[in-house]
């Protein structure tokens, strides 16, 4: 698979959401998908696949060590069965998912971009229930009181 592959993805991605200008897209890397930054990347060292990145957002001051936690649970729980991992980026504090993404027959852009939209759910999910939620909801989600992320 070559990078023209990606691009033509991104492409068609653009075409299917009503993008005007998919080479500037293609020229900053990254899609703007419901306020969520997604970038579609393509690497020589794994020519097969495309990796996507999720940015969710950034986790609030004292609470990066637990939320830490729920993303360790969510890899393992949730995420680990798609290739795709929760992380947080040390520099900036802020969560992300990354999905590796085979580069089969079946995969084009209308695919590609029902992924997409699958993964920025959860992103919204992490973000409205987890990131922003207030201090007393946050303990008990922290505290696995209640079911927090839904496949």
């Amino acid at each position: 698979m070559s990078l023209e592959r990606r691009d033509q993805l991104i492409r068609e991605i653009c075409a299917l959401r009503d993008v005007p200008g998919a080479d500037e897209v293609l020229a900053r890397g990254v899609l703007d998908v419901d306020s969520f930054d997604v970038a579609v990347d393509h690497f020589e060292e794994d020519g097969d696949a495309v990796y996507v990145t999720f940015q969710y957002g950034v986790v609030t001051a004292g609470r990066t060590l637990r939320v830490f936690r729920l993303l360790l649970e969510a890899n393992l729980a949730v995420y680990a069965q798609d290739q795709a991992q929760l992380g947080l980026e040390v520099d900036t504090g802020a969560i992300v998912l990354v999905a590796r993404v085979a580069l089969t027959d079946e995969v084009d852009g209308k695919w590609l971009l029902a992924m997409i939209e699958h993964y920025v759910e959860h992103g919204r999910y992490w973000r409205d229930n987890i990131f922003k939620a207030r201090d007393d909801m946050f303990e008990n989600l922290a505290r696995g009181d209640y079911v927090w992320l839904r496949a």
